[in-house]
């Protein structure tokens, strides 16, 4: 038995580096039943004792505990889930203002994901050779607004190949998860920060505006020596897992401070009387977009909006 990483993972087969080389893995039995809830029991990421067959070939025999995993609801499976990566020092949301536009609710349902497993975010946003002034100012009232709650913003150009050096050094010697839509040039800007991952490049619809998937299943790539990037399919969806109403609250960061504070010990902070949420929001305390997007969530409205 010999301790790896999976560094990929196409549903059947894991590629895991262990003992400086690479084995192709399969799951032994049982632990496909151990997780039955998760459509995948292993994710990118994740440590893994394996045991090896032949020189290319092994089994994974055991999942080591995780530090942290980003989890959402399954698309293909009603009531599973699906880990998107695990033991990460950060994500990285890549996010582009046109062609295609992300929503402010899609931002936020991730930051909560984040949030609940206490994972460091940036906003990542992509594109800038697209924004005009008004673009552009409306990109500096967002970057204000998520640095307010304790994110690191960056604007950068794939495209022109603008803000890469600071790009590198948010990610230098951590592992980082990419995520974001399809369309809004995640292979494109790995492929700029390390040539080597020569990731396939999609291209956005012009009818639609939205991305054509290019990246199928999600793989860990090594930048430089010690700095892990993970990339991930394009999410259309983003729905939240195991997260309760009651709880919602505690991962939206401007809100955290006012628990407790209501008039009734279970506000919803939707309608009640005296609701602190509420208050702060209409003193300008709480961006209306970011209270929106927390009743969106509560009311579980479509995850993509």
């Amino acid at each position: 038995m010999i301790k790896g990483r999976v560094f990929k993972s196409t549903g059947s087969w894991y590629t895991v580096f262990a003992e400086e080389q690479f084995y192709e893995c399969r799951l032994r039995g049982k632990l496909r039943l151990d997780d039955e809830k998760v459509t995948n029991p292993v994710a990118v990421g994740d440590w893994v004792s394996i045991a090896p067959e032949n020189e290319k070939e092994a089994i994974i025999k055991d999942v080591l505990p995780r530090e942290n995993y980003i989890i959402r609801k399954s698309t293909r499976k009603k009531k599973h889930s699906h880990r998107l990566a695990a033991n990460l020092d950060q994500a990285v949301l890549v996010v582009t203002l046109a062609f295609p536009r992300t929503s402010l609710g899609f931002i936020d349902r991730f930051l909560v994901s984040c949030e609940s497993f206490r994972i460091p975010t940036v906003l990542l946003f992509n594109k800038a050779d697209l924004l005009d002034e008004e673009g552009l100012e409306y990109y500096e009232a967002l970057k204000f607004d998520y640095q307010e709650l304790g994110y690191k913003v960056l604007l950068v150009s794939a495209e022109e190949n603008v803000g890469m050096e600071e790009l590198k050094e948010v990610l230098e010697g951590k592992t980082s998860l990419f995520a974001g839509h399809s369309g809004v040039g995640k292979s494109t800007l790995l492929n700029l920060i390390a040539p080597h991952i020569d990731q396939r490049i999609g291209e956005v619809s012009e009818s639609v505006g939205k991305g054509v998937h290019t990246t199928t299943f999600a793989e860990m790539f090594e930048a430089s020596k010690g700095t892990f990037v993970i990339d991930t399919p394009g999410i259309k969806e983003l729905g939240l897992w195991d997260i309760g109403n009651e709880e919602l609250s505690h991962y939206f960061p401007e809100m955290r401070e006012y628990i407790g504070e209501c008039k009734f010990h279970n506000c919803t902070h939707t309608h009640e009387p005296g609701c602190a949420f509420r208050e702060a929001m209409e003193e300008g305390k709480i961006a209306p977009s970011r209270y929106e997007s927390y009743l969106s969530i509560l009311e579980d409205e479509d995850s993509h909006r």
